[in-house]
């Protein structure tokens, strides 16, 4: 009887383990999976380009946000000083503001939907006084304008005002009635 190469069940998982690495290291090499590493090549290059284009941009944004900012600042510091040196109508825009013409006033309140007169002056009370305050009424200040008006929570989300105040402050007026009334 002939001796086989292998006799132990260790010289055998040897040849098995040698034999599977062989067929790795052949699959690796092969030309034919050379198309994948390419196309693997191809996206990383496409990522890597997107990203530097994409700090680019947020770059640039940040940049431009950084100069309306400082233009923001500095048409409020005029206007603390008695509105000379802003440009044509910035001053008349900047004094309706939140707080109306010399700080009285402001917008109708009441001619969105779900405000009567009586809400309104209660808003006036709480410092609501133009549309832009409604647009940007936090959630927290809905809330508790909810609670001092009576109202059901989310009573204010459910009727729409910001959205409301948005379409009147931009003199949407139309379309405010046509969806709103």
């Amino acid at each position: 009887m002939q001796d086989l190469p292998f006799q132990t069940p260790t010289q055998w998982a040897a040849l098995a383990i040698a034999l599977i690495a062989g067929m790795l290291l052949g699959l690796a090499f092969a030309p034919r999976h050379r198309k994948w590493r390419d196309r693997y090549h191809d996206e990383e290059l496409a990522h890597s380009s997107f990203r530097t284009r994409a700090e680019g941009e947020l770059k640039e944004r940040n940049t431009r946000v950084r100069a309306l900012e400082d233009e923001n600042l500095r048409l409020r510091e005029t206007l603390d000083k008695g509105g000379m040196g802003l440009p044509a109508g910035a001053a008349a825009v900047a004094a309706t503001g939140s707080s109306g013409w010399f700080g009285r006033g402001g917008d109708d309140l009441s001619r969105i939907r779900g405000i009567d007169e009586v809400r309104a002056k209660q808003l006036h009370k709480l410092g609501f006084k133009s549309f832009a305050d409604v647009e940007n009424m936090r959630i927290d200040q809905a809330l508790t304008a909810e609670q001092k008006l009576g109202m059901a929570p989310g009573a204010i989300a459910a009727e729409g005002w910001r959205e409301q105040a948005s379409l009147l402050r931009a003199g949407r007026h139309e379309e405010h009635a046509r969806d709103y009334r």
